[in-house]
């Protein structure tokens, strides 16, 4: 394959990725560090129709690691992202679910969704919710797991764990062993996130 033939061949990879992603309905369950970032950076990339979950508002320690700003603070997370949207991407649609995400409802807020990203902060959250959305058996869901610190960057990376599980992060990082969260790390992780839904958008539904 020459230059002009491989440079034709990505162009329509693009192409149809953007028209993918365009109609796809993404899921974000927490919009925090991660959640945020990965919500910014899906509208960035032409997402046309995001569904968020967060109970929470902004505080002014968010804006330390979180794509919050100080006008942002005292909204709830799901208004100020769906603000953010509105001033990056108008077309871009954002579902919102003020609420705090348990075995109980998390299929319910997400039914329809492609892919969920989970970004939960607690341990025991992330565990039940990832366990949630697979037993459904219809969600594939990429969770975030090990950001915590600083360095370390290659150390960040995707591991796919099974058909619908995949996760981003060190797996092993955590804010209880390293007390502190910064926001150079949980971006990359963050990044690792959205960059995989990309990828699983291009592959699985790019037929």
């Amino acid at each position: 394959m020459n230059i002009q033939d491989n440079f034709r061949k990505q162009s329509e990879s693009s192409a149809k990725l953007k028209a993918v992603l365009k109609n796809a309905r993404i899921g974000i369950a927490g919009l925090g560090g991660l959640g945020s970032h990965v919500g910014e950076m899906l509208i960035r990339s032409g997402s046309g129709r995001l569904t968020t979950a967060d109970f929470d508002r902004v505080d002014s320690s968010n804006l330390a690691r979180q794509c919050y700003r100080l006008s942002d603070i005292g909204k709830l997370k799901t208004d100020a992202i769906a603000e953010i949207a509105s001033n990056i991407s108008p077309s871009c649609r954002i579902d919102k679910h003020t609420v705090r995400l348990s075995s109980e409802n998390a299929c319910e807020v997400f039914r329809g969704c492609d892919i969920v990203c989970e970004c939960l902060d607690k341990a025991e959250s992330k565990q039940e919710l990832i366990e949630t959305l697979l037993k459904a058996g219809r969600f594939i869901v990429v969770a975030g797991s090990g950001a915590a610190g600083l360095g370390r960057s290659n150390e960040i990376k995707t591991t796919k764990i099974s058909e619908r599980l995949y996760i981003a992060g060190d797996m092993k990082s955590s804010v209880e062993e390293l007390g502190s969260l910064w926001a150079p790390r949980v971006t990359i992780a963050a990044a690792h996130q959205a960059n995989c839904v990309l990828e699983l958008l291009e592959e699985k539904l790019c037929k």
